[in-house]
């Protein structure tokens, strides 16, 4: 299905998931902060293995979501996305792009997958994306994807303002903002045609508007958390008297 040849009733629920564009975590201040070069290198840093966490349950997420998916056609499609970010036995997937996002962020790999890093509040946030699609019917995990409608973008802007604004990042470790590029472009027009056909009345549509915003509240308190911890200098337990959480 064409996007722009949509006509009546389903374009304007189209635009309305569109219109929650301007509440997608581009425009949250540490995503503005990133997108200006004003990070400095550890808060860079902590985005990266903060965004890990998620990579790493993108797949899991998935695998609920076919559990529950009776559709073969579905199916077969949407496990692209399982294999995109886990790879192959001969070629490398999301993950692996991931990783070495981080060293050339000046990460290592082992650091990364301690998941050490990774903030109680945005483990918070992502385990209960992947726990809703476990216990959602496989149509409204599919809506809860829908956020990709807006991924390109993000993508786009890291891949032209990095190089720039992040020259002690090597280039080379990009590669998983290339990929996602055509990746995205792909699965949202899966799970737009998905969500257009099985969210037809008025109250399903109104279902399917309340679960992109669940989402979009998803990534957005996982960037609140990176705030407080990496702009506003008050990571999880900074002002107790035990060590540091930031040390651990």
């Amino acid at each position: 299905m064409e996007f722009n040849s949509l006509t009546g009733v389903k374009k304007e629920f189209r635009d309305k998931l569109m219109s929650l564009g301007s509440r997608y975590h581009i425009h949250h201040p540490f995503h503005r902060m990133m997108h200006e070069g004003k990070l400095n290198r550890h808060q860079v840093q902590g985005w990266v293995a903060n965004r890990y966490y998620y990579q790493i349950k993108i797949p899991i997420k998935d695998a609920q979501l076919l559990a529950n998916c009776p559709d073969e056609s579905v199916r077969r499609i949407w496990l692209q996305r399982i294999i995109d970010h886990d790879g192959t036995g001969t070629e490398n997937g999301g993950i692996e792009a991931w990783l070495r996002l981080g060293e050339a962020c000046d990460l290592d790999r082992a650091t990364l997958q301690s998941m050490r890093m990774v903030l109680p509040g945005v483990k918070f946030a992502v385990d209960s994306y992947v726990n809703f699609v476990r216990d959602a019917p496989w149509q409204e995990g599919v809506c809860s994807s829908l956020t990709e409608l807006f991924a390109p973008e993000i993508h786009q802007q890291r891949l032209t303002d990095w190089p720039e604004k992040y020259p002690w990042i090597d280039p080379e470790g990009l590669s998983y903002f290339r990929n996602r590029l055509g990746q995205a472009r792909r699965d949202v027009e899966h799970g737009v045609n998905i969500v257009l056909e099985h969210f037809v009345t008025p109250a399903a549509q109104s279902r399917a508007l309340e679960i992109l915003q669940f989402k979009l509240e998803i990534l957005w308190s996982m960037l609140d958390s990176m705030y407080l911890a990496y702009v506003l200098d008050m990571p999880p337990f900074f002002n107790t008297n035990g060590d540091s959480w930031a040390e651990k």
